[in-house]
C-alpha cells in the first residue's frame, strides 16, 4: 500500500481543480477531476505548487500545437510529496521536487542506446498534451520523473528549470565555438533564458524581437551586454542563429555567416520552409533540430539553477482560476490582447503557494 499524507485523504472520491483543455474551438475550462490514484509500487503523488505557462501551451490554444482533448494542461511543475508507493526509495513525503515531464521508458532500443529523448514509449505519455498535466492541484508519476530539490532552492527558481534543460540541450546542438557571435531570434522566456545562459558563460550574445513590449521585458531582465533589439537586429552575419519562434529559418538562413549554424528550436505545427539545398552544400551551413532534452540535460539545469537567478524571468503569479488572465497575458485565449503584458506566467495550484 502506498504511504500517505496525512493530510491527503484515501477516499477514491477526493477530488481537485484542473485546468482542461476542451478542444480549439472551446478551448480551456477550469474543471473538477479525481485527484489522480498511485498505480505503480514505485509511483509519487506529488501536490503541485505551480506550473509555468510555456509556449507549448500557449500554441495549443492558438492551435500551432497538437494536444488531446479532456487532457488537464500543464508541465512545467514544482510541488512537494505527498504520497509514495512501497518501493520509492529517493523520496518522502514533504520532500519538494521539480517535475521533469519527459517520458523515457529505459528499455526500448533507443534508450538502451543512450538516446532516452527518443524513447518509443514516449506516445501517449507527453504530460499536459496527451496525457494529464500539470496545472491540477496533483499528478502521480514514477519516482525517477520527480526530482528533490537543493537545500535552499526556491520552488520560484525550480520552476524554471525545466525551460533550462530544453535550453540547455539546443545550446549543446548549437556548438558554439569561442568569439562566436549568437543571435537568438524571439524574446520569450526560452529565447531570453537562452540569452541569459550564454551571457552567464561569456558569449558574445544578441536578441531579436519583433514585439516592443517582449523586448523590454527582456532587456529589463538580462544583463547590460546583451543587445536586445526591437525588431531586425543590426547583428551582421552571426555565426549561429537560435530561431525560438520556430518559423524564421529562411530569414535565419539568409543572415548567418558562411560556415555558420541554425538551431530550430521553437515548434509550430505545419509549419515549412524553402530551402536552397546547393546553398546549404556551397556555404557550409548546418541545420540543426535538437529533439527533446535528454534525463542528463535535465539533471545538468537543475544544477545550474543554484547558480542562476532563473527566478528574475518570473512576471505574475496568479492563482488557478486565474488562468484566462494569465493566458490573455501571453497572448492566448479570450482575454489576449493582442501583445505580451508578462515574460513567464505561473499558475499556483492550491493554497501553500509557493512558500
Amino acid at each position: 500500500m502506498p504511504t500517505l499524507d496525512s493530510n491527503l485523504s484515501t477516499n477514491t472520491a477526493a477530488v481537485m481543480p484542473a485546468l482542461v483543455y476542451t478542444g480549439l474551438q472551446a478551448g480551456v475550462e477550469l474543471a473538477t477531476r479525481p485527484v489522480p490514484a498511485i498505480s505503480g509500487v514505485d509511483d509519487v503523488l506529488v501536490r503541485v505548487a505551480a506550473t509555468g505557462v510555456c509556449g507549448t501551451d500557449r500554441g495549443i490554444l492558438l492551435g500551432n500545437f497538437p494536444a488531446v482533448s479532456g487532457v488537464i494542461l500543464g508541465h512545467e511543475a514544482v510541488g512537494e510529496v505527498a504520497a509514495v508507493g512501497p518501493a520509492v526509495s529517493s523520496l518522502r513525503i514533504g520532500d519538494r521536487v521539480v517535475i521533469n515531464p519527459t517520458y523515457y521508458c529505459g528499455t526500448c532500443r533507443p534508450c538502451r542506446r543512450g538516446s532516452p529523448a527518443h524513447c518509443q514509449a514516449k506516445e501517449g505519455r507527453e504530460i499536459g498534451v496527451d496525457c494529464d498535466g500539470t496545472m491540477a492541484g496533483y499528478i502521480a508519476l514514477p519516482e525517477r520523473f520527480a526530482h528533490p530539490l537543493p537545500d535552499g532552492m526556491s520552488l520560484r527558481r525550480a520552476s524554471q528549470v525545466e525551460p533550462l534543460a530544453c535550453v540547455l540541450n539546443n545550446l549543446e546542438a548549437a556548438a558554439p565555438r569561442p568569439g562566436d557571435h549568437i543571435l537568438i531570434l524571439g524574446a520569450g522566456p526560452i529565447g531570453t533564458l537562452c540569452a541569459f545562459v550564454l551571457a552567464a558563460q561569456g558569449a558574445r550574445v544578441s536578441l531579436a524581437e519583433r514585439d516592443p513590449q517582449r523586448a523590454e521585458l527582456a532587456r529589463s531582465i538580462l544583463p547590460n551586454r546583451v543587445s536586445v533589439s526591437a525588431g531586425p537586429t543590426t547583428a551582421l552575419r552571426p555565426d549561429v542563429i537560435i530561431d525560438t519562434v520556430g518559423i524564421l529559418l529562411e530569414e535565419a538562413l539568409e543572415r548567418i555567416e558562411d560556415g555558420g549554424t541554425v538551431v530550430v528550436m521553437g515548434e509550430r505545427e505545419g509549419v515549412g520552409a524553402m530551402v536552397a539545398l546547393r546553398s546549404l552544400v556551397t556555404r557550409g551551413l548546418r541545420v540543426v533540430g535538437a529533439g527533446p532534452y535528454s534525463p542528463r540535460d535535465f539533471e545538468l539545469a537543475l544544477d545550474l539553477a543554484d547558480d542562476l537567478p532563473l527566478e528574475a524571468l518570473i512576471t505574475h503569479d496568479l492563482p488557478l482560476e486565474r488562468y484566462a488572465e494569465g493566458f490573455g497575458l501571453l497572448g492566448a485565449g479570450p482575454l489576449a490582447t493582442g501583445g505580451y503584458g508578462a515574460m513567464k506566467v505561473l499558475l499556483v495550484s492550491n493554497e501553500r503557494g509557493l512558500s
